[in-house]
């Protein structure tokens, strides 16, 4: 379980600042899909990167399986990114000069853990449809094997929560929904996902859909008033995000 209490984030502007995310509370149980959606600088980044432990809010507290995460040693957060959170960023991040083997890899070096990973990393990589690129470079892989390299990464360490940020923001459509699909999968396998992106069209496929607008976030939920464009069907309000 990962909760947000009050968490704000100031980014210094010139004389003065910015606030990226103001006093934030959101709740994210064990196995859900939360989206969050938000438009480019709207704080949605800035928002996963402190429930990841990648970023300390100026305010507020990240508390994620019952520990106060910036409360603790840098140690121990940094092993809880390395044994409970994988990572999947808007662009795929590969070494150019690892194959996609050894780029899944990477993140069991932090682990203690490779011999055990390297046939976890083959079993991944082939159950998404890449068994035959293991010794590809990034340069030989199409942007949707990019993407799926990436995801094999991030579950390298078979974290129980995946923090995914815009992981299909630079994907043609079809190639979106594949991803997505493997997405939806490792989640009906049990993992915890949170994923930020500007696409409302991808709330589908998830339990819960939070916006942030000027660093402000709400829940959007069913309702029958107004239908937001692109959302399939589906329509949606925003109401504030409480506790």
């Amino acid at each position: 379980m990962i909760e947000a209490k009050g968490i704000s984030k100031r980014y210094r502007d010139g004389a003065g600042h910015l606030t990226a995310v103001r006093e934030v509370n959101i709740r994210i149980n064990p196995g859900e899909f939360v989206l969050i959606l938000g438009r480019s600088g709207s704080g949605k980044s800035t928002l996963l990167s402190m429930l990841g432990g990648l970023t300390k809010p100026d305010e507020g507290r990240v508390v994620f399986d019952g520990e106060d995460l910036w409360a603790l040693p840098d140690g121990r957060i940094s092993r809880i990114r390395a044994e409970k959170l994988g990572f999947i960023f808007q662009f795929s991040g590969l070494i150019p000069t690892l194959t996609a083997f050894d780029n899944v890899m990477v993140p069991s070096l932090f682990s203690g853990s490779p011999d055990i990973c390297a046939q976890r990393a083959t079993g991944i990589l082939s159950s998404f449809g890449l068994a035959e690129k293991l010794n590809s470079y990034p340069s030989q892989l199409s942007g949707g094997e990019l993407k799926r390299v990436a995801i094999a990464r991030s579950l390298i360490n078979d974290p129980s929560v995946i923090l995914a940020d815009e992981p299909t923001g630079d994907l043609d459509v079809n190639t979106e929904k594949t991803i997505m699909e493997y997405i939806r999968q490792i989640n009906h396998e049990g993992k915890t996902i949170v994923m930020v992106t500007h696409n409302p069209a991808l709330s589908r496929y998830s339990d819960k859909v939070f916006r942030v607008e000027d660093g402000i976030l709400s829940e959007v939920t069913d309702n029958s008033g107004t239908q937001e464009p692109g959302l399939s069907g589906r329509n949606f309000v925003s109401k504030p995000a409480v506790m």
